[in-house]
């Protein structure tokens, strides 16, 4: 398995692993049945998606890194970081 194919397999894991706990999540939610207990699990999930974002994120920017210019890999960086500051 070549780099790239390493880097977007672990990215699409990554992106699994999240999917997984989302759906997990709704389950708790409808298996409580209370809205105070699926608002404590929705708390724990806004704080893990960011974490998904970011660590999805930095793969595939490490994944470009060796193929784009040092300049557009700021970019990159830079854009990441308007997402988290456009979300507070």
């Amino acid at each position: 398995m070549g780099d790239e194919s390493r880097t977007v397999f672990q990215m699409a894991v990554m992106r699994m692993i999240a999917g997984s706990i989302e759906i997990t999540a709704a389950l708790l939610m409808l298996r409580f049945g209370r809205v105070a207990t699926a608002l404590r699990i929705n708390g724990v999930l806004g704080m893990i998606g960011p974490v998904i974002l970011m660590t999805v994120s930095a793969l595939g920017i490490l994944g470009m890194s060796y193929q784009v210019s040092p300049r557009k890999l700021i970019l990159l960086v830079m854009g990441v970081c308007f997402i988290f500051l456009g979300t507070r």
